[in-house]
Parts: C-alpha cells; sequence; structure tokens
C-alpha cells in the first residue's frame, strides 16, 4: 500500500510491537478512515451479501444437500427466495455504490488520491467473498465441468454434448448446452478435465476449484491493463479502476465463473509484451488465450501491424544511426505499416515474414494443446452453438423483432436471415477494421477495441460479460470524464439486466426500466456526488468539502 500519505500516531498499540507491523498498521488504520478505504468495505459488504443470498437465488444446483444439511434449504424457496433476491440486489447495488465512489477519488473529483497498490489490494478485497458464492448470474460453470468429466471419460467433448455422461454434473447444465458441444478452446478442456479428476463430481469443490484457476487471468489483468496505458496514453489508475475492479467484470467473470477472464488476461498480457517489442513472447501468450477461447485471435492480425511498425522503426533507427544528418523521412513522420519504404522497400515480402512466424507460433501452441488434450478442431463448428441464445444484445435479434413488428413473419425464419447479413456485415467490417487500423500502436489496439466492439453486436448472440473484451483495452487509453460517465452506465446497466440465476431480464418492461434508472444515477453520480438531490444540504457539503449555507434566523 501507499506509505506516504500522512500517519497518524497510533496509541493504543501493544507494548513491544515490531515498528515495521506499527507502521502497516498505521498505514492500514489511514487507509480504512479514507474515502477509498470506506468503498473497499462497502464493495466488500457487497460481495459478501451476493455471496450469502446466492445459496438461495443464485444459479444453484438443482438439489443441494449442503444446504439441506445446515438446515437453509428454506433460501431457496417462497419467502426465502424472494429475501434471498432482495440480499443479492442490495449487494450489486452496494458494489456499484462503491465502485462509483472509488472512481470519483480516481479521477481526482474531490481532491482524494488513489495509488495502484490500494487499487489492487481492493480487488483482493472484493473478490474473496465471491469465490465462495454459488454461480452468479449464469449456470456456465456447471457447463465447463461437465464438459471436462467428458474429456475425463474417454469422450470427444467436440463431438458430443454433456447428455452423453449422465451424472450429478450433467442434472445441473443448463437445458439449452446438454447438447451441445464444447466451443472452448483445447487447453480449456485440460483444465476441466484436471479439475473433475481432482474433485470428482463434487459440485462446489468444481467450482471453487474453476475459480482459483481463473485467477492468474485475473492477475494478468491486474499487471497488463495499468502497463498498456504506458503506450496507450491512459492513466494506470483509472485503467485499473475501470476495467478490473468493475462489478461487472468482477461480479460476472468471478463470480459467474466465466472462462472470459483467463482469455482477457492473457490476450491484454500478450498485447502488452508486444508493444514492448517481445513479439514472439506475446503471441505465444495471446495464442494460449486462444486455446482457451478463440475469441483471442482477433487480436492476431493487429500484432502483425505492430511488429511491422516495430521493425520499420528499427531500420530506420540504424539508418539514422550511419547517416546522421539526413532528415526524418515520410514514413517516420506519418507511419504506414503497409507502406513501401527505403527501410523496408517489400512491405508485402515483410509482411509474408511476420505473419507466416506469427501463425507457426500460435499453430505450434494450439497443436501442442490439441495433442495433449487428443481431441481435433471440432470447437470451429461448435462456435455456432451460441446461436441458441436470443436476446436484445446482439444486433441481428433486434433487427429481427422489428421486421416482426411491422410484417406478419414470424421471428425465426427473420432471425436466420438477420443473422446471416449481420455476419456478411462484421466480416467486411473486421477486414475494413484491420486495413484503417495500421499507422501506430494505438491505431492497432483502438482497432482490436472497435472489432471486438463489432464482433458483440453484429454475432448471432451477446451476453453482459462479452463487454469485458473490448473494456480491458479501451480503459488503457485517455478517457474523458463524460466517456468514462457513458461507460459507467452502460457497465451498470449490462450488470442489471440479467437475473441472478442466469435468466434473462430484458423481456420484463420494469427490470429493464429500473436498470436504466440505476445505469443513468450510476453515470451522472461520477461527477455529482448526489445527482438526485437527495442529502440535506449540510451532508451534501460535508461530502464535498464546502462550507453548509447559513439559516437566517
Amino acid at each position: 500500500m501507499d506509505t506516504t500519505r500522512t500517519l497518524e500516531p497510533q496509541r493504543h498499540l501493544p507494548t513491544g510491537t515490531d515498528p515495521g507491523v506499527r507502521t502497516r498498521l498505521r498505514t492500514a488504520g489511514d487507509f480504512v478512515r479514507s474515502p477509498e478505504g470506506h468503498a473497499a468495505v462497502m464493495g466488500f459488504l457487497g460481495a459478501a451479501m451476493i455471496t450469502f443470498g446466492g445459496f438461495g437465488a443464485g444459479a444453484v444446483r438443482k438439489r443441494d444437500p449442503l444446504l439441506e444439511a445446515l438446515h437453509l434449504s428454506w433460501l431457496r424457496f417462497g419467502h426465502g427466495y424472494a429475501l434471498s433476491t432482495i440480499v443479492i440486489w442490495a449487494g450489486v447495488l452496494m458494489m456499484i455504490t462503491a465502485w462509483v465512489r472509488l472512481g470519483r477519488t480516481t479521477i481526482g473529483k474531490g481532491g482524494a488520491t488513489v495509488t495502484l497498490n490500494e487499487l489492487r489490494a481492493i480487488v483482493g478485497i472484493w473478490i474473496t467473498p465471491l469465490l465462495f458464492a454459488a454461480p452468479m448470474f449464469s449456470r456456465d460453470a456447471y457447463s465447463y465441468l461437465a464438459q471436462g468429466a467428458l474429456l475425463r471419460d474417454g469422450f470427444d467433448p467436440y463431438q458430443v454434448g454433456p447428455i452423453a455422461n449422465p451424472g450429478v454434473l450433467l442434472d445441473n447444465v443448463s437445458p439449452v448446452w446438454t447438447h451441445t458441444t464444447a466451443p472452448y478452446g483445447p487447453l480449456f478442456l485440460l483444465i476441466g478435465r484436471a479439475i473433475t479428476m481432482l474433485t470428482g463430481d463434487n459440485i462446489i469443490a468444481g467450482t471453487i476449484a474453476m475459480r482459483v484457476v481463473m485467477l492468474p487471468g485475473l492477475a494478468l489483468m491486474m499487471w497488463a491493463v495499468p502497463y498498456l496505458t504506458k503506450h496507450l496514453g491512459g492513466k494506470p489508475t483509472v485503467a485499473l479502476w475501470l476495467a478490473v475492479l468493475n462489478p461487472l467484470v468482477l461480479i460476472h467473470l468471478v463470480g459467474g465463473v466465466h472462462n472470459e477472464l483467463l482469455m482477457v488476461g492473457l490476450m491484454c498480457a500478450g498485447i502488452a509484451l508486444v508493444l514492448e517489442r517481445h513479439h514472439v513472447a506475446g503471441i505465444v501468450v495471446v495464442a494460449i488465450g486462444v486455446a482457451i477461447k478463440a475469441t483471442a485471435g482477433v487480436a492476431l492480425p493487429f500484432l502483425v501491424w505492430i511488429w511491422m511498425l516495430h521493425e520499420k522503426e528499427r531500420r530506420a533507427a540504424r539508418r539514422a544511426a550511419a547517416h546522421p544528418e539526413q532528415r526524418p523521412t515520410e514514413d517516420q513522420r506519418h507511419p504506414d505499416a503497409a507502406r513501401a519504404t527505403a527501410d523496408m522497400p517489400h512491405p508485402v515480402l515483410m509482411f509474408a515474414k511476420i505473419a507466416g512466424l506469427g501463425v507457426s507460433v500460435f499453430a505450434l501452441v494450439f497443436l501442442a494443446a490439441s495433442a495433449i488434450a487428443g481431441v481435433g478442431f471440432g470447437w470451429v463448428t461448435a462456435l455456432q452453438g451460441s446461436n441458441k441464445i436470443i436476446n436484445w444484445l446482439s444486433l441481428p435479434t433486434v433487427l429481427a423483432h422489428m421486421v416482426t413488428w411491422v410484417t406478419p413473419l414470424r421471428l425465426d425464419p427473420v432471425l436466420s436471415v438477420t443473422r446471416e447479413l449481420c455476419k456478411f456485415a462484421l466480416v467486411v467490417l473486421l477486414v475494413a477494421i484491420w486495413w484503417r487500423f495500421r499507422h501506430s500502436e494505438r491505431e492497432a489496439v483502438l482497432g482490436i477495441v472497435i472489432a471486438f466492439v463489432a464482433i458483440v453486436l453484429l454475432s448471432p448472440a451477446a451476453l453482459p460479460w462479452y463487454y469485458s473484451w473490448p473494456l480491458a483495452l479501451a480503459a488503457g487509453f485517455a478517457l474523458s470524464t463524460v466517456t468514462l460517465q457513458w461507460l459507467v452506465g452502460i457497465c451498470t446497466w449490462l450488470m442489471l439486466v440479467f437475473q441472478p440465476d442466469g435468466s434473462i431480464g430484458l423481456y420484463n418492461f420494469w427490470h429493464v426500466a429500473l436498470a436504466t434508472f440505476a445505469a443513468v444515477v450510476a453515470a451522472l453520480s461520477l461527477r455529482t456526488v448526489d445527482p438526485l438531490h437527495l442529502r440535506s444540504a449540510s451532508s451534501r457539503a460535508a461530502a464535498t468539502g464546502a462550507p453548509a449555507p447559513s439559516v437566517p434566523a
């Protein structure tokens, strides 16, 4: 933690306490009394409420012997379920409130400051209760375990769904996915196999183990996201607050046990390594991310541009050292990875060389993981399994619904057409984005961000936690307060539009209306302490540090 704070003497420490312990205790006490310390405590209490409420209203097992043994089964039914739901939503709102308050401190509102180490400590504080929660807002964890058990028991998860291996794990898989083959990379299947070999059919142990295995992804994000700001121009503390401490990320990716946590962490770390000119190592790390989930592969073509720009800079620097009298070339003033220059007269050949090397490294990593897992490339066709998801977060679905409003056509045939049209548009758009964003490191990373947003919007299906893909990279750029407010509002809305048990709340008008109201309040609260003017004048003055207005006698 930051030890530069003004520390008050602690007069009640035991005599003989080690000076180093005294310093740490004083620092911890000062932190707890600070605005960010208050936010840390509030967020921890919110996470604890989510964990407790999740035992009754989360994505719980269909039969829970542990709750029965503890005489807590009543939490899952009737008034107990209603109480559990209220506790979860109260915890979620507390975490969002704490996050926004911490955001005000992070961006410098109110004169307070917060350090990277303090934010990293708060991440640990907030996720601790969530490590022991039932899966929250999604039942994907049960699918992960069932697919790992398929590989453990000699099945090919790319050929058969969990239905082929009846048992306790299958009983808890969402009916939508029981017949669906695994859409994940071979490395993730190996992780699932290792966990199920260790925990057997114990769902509680398997869920906790799956979370623990995902935590290296969170650690990589905590390192890589602030580090990216060195190249992208952002502020490290703001980046960490926005991309990691975000309740959308912590509740969905940690609480919901999603492999995006590992995939995004590896992708960000790989991009950071490439930006630092460790090109092969970076591509290896991104390839490992693709072996978790294929989405990380979107970054690879853009990394080729960065590698080519670095090669041009290296050759130009070597030429400048040999001929210092020469002026900077046009390409140095306006770089373009695809432009022929004196330093790189044949960019097509260089592109083929670099891309070929990148593909070879990627293929080596992926083939090794596939060989160890003993599976083929069936995950490519399994990616179509997401077509079973229909919700308003996907543009093809929105367009299909709009057509049915003004025509007598049914949703299913229209949806198949809109999905195909959006797929075609996505392919064209991805190629155009890749070609457009080739002029600098920042442009290439921005291209990855835009490509991810396009994929989320135009894919047949989208889920709230998919937005963690572009968010992790976008946080590294210099963002205005207005932009941050928009992102806070969007993240809050996405956090609130699903139910704690994993069902979709988008088709309930009042649910969406309340989520939208909360999102607007959260966005306004990033700049204004009390946007709804609910506090008294004296409490508002205390919060902002301004003197309270006098009241005439």
